[in-house]
């Protein structure tokens, strides 16, 4: 059984390999290496008219990098998962948190002096 087609399969009008003949030049290119608090590098190539940016994130751990080997980044400071309970507090003082707990039960014992179901 013979399929009909093209004998040359994969393969397209303008197909092959392109030089730079037809891509045109390249752009004059710079290697820069990151360095990690973990110790990693990590090298990356910008155009040579490109701006540098100061910090890069490392691919290996995610730690903020920078281009000075001695002096690395530190790590970022993770701060702790805050309750609810924690940010009512930054926000209330000791006083405000009493007088609210006070009107609430004020409230909660007038509907029961009314007869009304609280459930």
């Amino acid at each position: 059984m013979a399929g009909g087609g093209s004998a040359i399969r994969g393969s397209r009008v303008g197909a092959g390999p392109m030089g730079e003949a037809e891509r045109g030049d390249t752009a004059p290119r710079q290697r820069i290496v990151f360095f990690c608090a973990n110790g990693h590098e990590t090298a990356t190539v910008f155009a040579v008219e490109a701006s540098i940016p100061e910090a890069w994130d490392c691919p290996r751990c995610g730690l903020p990098t920078s281009t000075d080997v001695n002096n690395p980044p530190p790590p970022p400071k993770i701060e702790p998962y805050k309750t609810h309970l924690a940010y009512v507090k930054e926000r209330r003082s000791e006083q405000e948190a009493a007088e609210i707990l006070e009107e609430a039960l004020e409230k909660l014992r007038a509907r029961r002096a009314r007869g009304e179901v609280i459930f």
